[in-house]
């Protein structure tokens, strides 16, 4: 993919990165394809800057070198560069470098990258080295900065409802006229239902590695031998006919009940009714608005119910346009937020699994051996723990940004800064998401099977996150007390006697220091 001959003068470099795996790229509209040369390059910069999950990292190779493939033959000019290229600089800036001088080239246009760490990095290089550059706004998203800026000025209060409402105005997703379809914006209450562990659970599709994939599988095992997760079985879409396929199924197969069980967790069962999809959509191989109108589809042809639909379609249009806008309101800084002032270190187990809690166990061996886990395991288990614990919310932010396939930085810093630690201070939600293990028990199954009881509020073999919801509460008190939200915790903090009050405070430092 290299031999290619230097370009005309007027002919521009078009950068692709690994999460911009479309056709309809930005950077790509009006491209001359007999001259201009898209460069494409697995750097180690990128593949390392956190450790990323094995599985997360053959995937997204896997997907550009097939991206590339499909370039390739329709014509376009195009340098690929390995990871294991003996000319490889490590460094998308360096390989952009060493591309404008090998094709005799002064311009580069590519599309806005997701992350502001990229985003700043190219802008700064090219400033000091004073190259044309053109950055071109990603529009494969619905709300551009811009538009996002202008919604969030002057309210005092960025919630993502309204936004929701916006969105769903902008595109006519499930409206009808300037109604609602079912004469409501949100079905989220029909949507937390307990699964039973007799239902019939479809899997996900499962896709075989070609032998592009199995190049990258072994390259992958080799280079990145110390990084966390399991690389096999691996069997996920690399293209954008499989993520296609991955959509059908999920459509015929799973959307239907995912509104009742979006927010169930049932051990042994890591996937449920959930779609899987959001890998195929943040890399470019599946359009998000075109997602939204297949599963909007499904509602009028009769085969999904509304509260499924209108779940997942906020899920996209709503949430995820949101965090984006959230995250590019408030960089640079927003990473670094610390409201409660947290600063515990993260528990090892984290990385291992190895914990005595069935619930926190479940989501990390999943989260091991799949590079996934669902939105309530990540937000109502895995983070509530660590806020509970008071752990430092930015070691948080890189172990969601290591750990998952879908995860980059515009959509997981809101998630887990704003949404899990409540470390933005109440920018993103109105109260903390901490729960004791009531919840979680009300939710999955795992409870039956673990060694601590759930129904034990204090002592040895009661469940940590019970005491420790308290413990968090009045540890934050200086800072939560005044939310309305909160006003009935600590209400019912204050009818407690004080043998009670102490017994949760000691059983909660005697897990603390455990850790």
């Amino acid at each position: 993919m290299n031999d290619l001959i230097p370009s005309a003068p007027t002919a521009r470099l078009i950068v692709v990165l690994g999460d911009q795996l479309s056709l309809d790229l930005a950077a790509l509209k009006g491209a001359d394809q007999a001259r201009d040369v898209i460069l494409m390059a697995e750097v180690a910069e990128e593949a390392g800057y956190v450790p990323h999950h094995k599985k997360k990292i053959a995937f997204l190779f896997s997907a550009m070198r097939h991206h590339a493939e499909r370039l390739l033959a329709m014509g376009w000019r195009l340098r690929y560069v390995t990871l294991d290229d003996p000319k490889n600089c490590g460094s998308i800036t360096g390989e952009i470098a060493r591309a404008l001088q090998d094709f005799c080239l002064t311009q580069v246009c590519l599309t806005e990258p997701a992350e502001y760490r990229l985003k700043a990095a190219v802008q700064d290089w090219a400033r000091d080295r004073q190259v044309a550059l053109e950055m071109r706004l990603d529009s494969r998203f619905i709300c551009d900065h811009a538009t996002f800026q202008r919604w969030a000025e002057g309210r005092k209060q960025l919630r993502m409802e309204y936004f929701y409402r916006d969105m769903r105005r902008k595109t006519g997703l499930l409206m009808q006229g300037d109604k609602p379809e079912g004469g409501k914006w949100n079905f989220d209450s029909e949507n937390r239902k307990p699964a039973a562990d007799d239902l019939f659970m479809p899997r996900p599709l499962r896709h075989a590695p070609d032998q592009i994939t199995k190049d990258v599988l072994a390259l992958v095992a080799d280079r990145f031998d110390t990084h966390f997760g399991e690389l096999h079985p691996f069997c996920f879409a690399v293209t954008q006919e499989g993520a296609q396929e991955a959509l059908e199924h999920f459509v015929t197969e799973a959307l239907a009940r995912f509104g009742d069980y979006q927010d169930a967790m049932l051990e042994g069962e890591p996937f449920l009714y959930h779609s899987v999809l959001a890998q195929y959509i943040n890399a470019g191989l599946l359009d998000p608005l075109a997602v939204c109108r297949r599963v909007e589809r499904a509602y009028y042809e009769g085969s999904a119910p509304l509260n499924a639909v209108e779940g997942f379609i906020r899920q996209i249009i709503g949430w995820r346009e949101y965090v984006r806008g959230i995250y590019w309101l408030k960089m640079p800084d927003y990473t670094q937020q610390n409201f409660l002032q947290a600063q515990r270190a993260l528990p090892d187990f984290y990385w291992t699994a190895d914990t005595d809690m069935a619930c926190m166990a479940s989501a990390l061996r999943q989260t091991r051996d799949h590079a996934y886990a669902h939105h309530i395991q990540r937000l109502m288990v895995t983070g509530n723990f660590a806020m509970l614990i008071g752990v430092n919310p930015h070691e948080v932010h890189e172990w969601y940004l290591a750990v998952y396939a879908d995860a980059y930085e515009w959509v997981e810093a809101p998630n887990v800064i704003g949404m899990s630690q409540f470390a933005d201070g109440g920018i993103l939600g109105s109260k903390p998401y901490a729960a004791s293990g009531n919840y979680i028990n009300k939710m999955s199954n795992h409870c039956a099977g673990c060694r601590y009881d759930v129904h034990q509020k204090t002592g040895p073999q009661a469940c940590p996150f019970n005491p420790l919801y308290w413990d968090f509460l009045i540890r934050n008190q200086d800072k939560l007390g005044a939310n309305p939200r909160l006003s009935q915790a600590y209400r019912t903090w204050d009818r407690m006697g004080d043998d009670k009050k102490r017994a949760y405070r000691q059983s909660a430092t005697a897990i603390l220091k455990a850790l």
